[in-house]
């Protein structure tokens, strides 16, 4: 049981409404994620603001890996089980790429590049090293998509943090962290 007790849909502050509106227009149903940011309208307008800006950064397949690396580097089970769902079926990635990205890696080498410099960031706080600056610019990334690379990362800590502070319901089919990928 969440630790924050999760609005119904229509007990929600009314000027979270409306994003819940488009929540759930975009996605045909509100997930548990954004009842729980919809308690604070400042929240939820920020959330989906940088969700919906980040969307248009780097494609479906790198986002969705870096969401599973980063979820798995911090523990998030909501949020490893929400992108494991997409991932597989928004994205199209197959089981063995959803379990290379948990492990910050990928099949594709260029995708590999992006996944695992998300890892790294996640994982050192930000404190990487100009190798491996090197290596993700060695991909073919530029500085913009290191620039995007990080903000994904940075999104992906909001909502799991919120998560894992209010113990979310996963209403996704459930995988844990604590098992192997």
């Amino acid at each position: 049981m969440s630790r924050i007790v999760l609005p119904a849909r229509d007990a929600a502050p009314a000027a979270s409404q409306p994003l819940l509106d488009a929540v759930e227009k975009q996605l045909g149903v509100v997930p548990n994620l954004f009842r729980l940011t919809a308690l604070s309208p400042a929240a939820l307008t920020g959330l989906t603001s940088l969700n919906g800006a980040l969307g248009k950064a780097l494609d479906v397949k790198t986002r969705e890996r870096i969401a599973l690396a980063v979820a798995q580097v911090n523990g998030c089970d909501y949020c490893l089980s929400v992108h494991a769902y997409l991932a597989g079926n928004l994205a199209k990635l197959d089981a063995g790429e959803i379990a290379l990205a948990r492990q910050g890696r990928s099949g594709d080498p260029k995708a590999d590049a992006a996944v695992a410099f998300a890892a790294k960031i996640a994982q050192a706080r930000g404190h990487v090293t100009d190798a491996d600056i090197a290596a993700v610019r060695a991909a073919g990334f530029t500085d913009a998509n290191i620039v995007e690379i990080t903000a994904l990362v940075a999104e992906n800590f909001l909502t799991n943090f919120l998560n894992i502070v209010a113990d979310t319901e996963i209403d996704f089919p459930v995988l844990r962290t604590a098992e192997a990928a």
